[in-house]
């Protein structure tokens, strides 16, 4: 399955109400972590996430096909982290 890779790194997701989530429980399930929610209209809840989206989207816009995205690329991804 393609999460199966991250499965053991995670232990809880925390989900916002964005469409993109509509299928969280089968996240949660593949995954098997445990998942928080988000109040509606408070992405601050998720700051470090909302942070490495700001980064990211200086380097890769919002239509832009992820799967074009090379190895060396996603090597930098660790840069992000605090």
């Amino acid at each position: 399955m393609l999460l199966d890779p991250i499965k053991a790194f995670v232990k809880t997701i925390t989900f916002d109400n964005g469409k993109e989530f509509t299928l969280h429980e089968k996240i949660a399930e593949a995954l098997d972590c445990d998942t928080y929610f988000t109040k509606p209209y408070s992405s601050w809840e998720r700051g470090q996430n909302e942070n490495a989206n700001g980064l990211l989207r200086q380097y890769f816009p919002k239509a832009m096909e992820l799967i074009d995205v090379t190895i060396a690329e996603n090597q930098g991804n660790g840069a992000l982290a605090k």
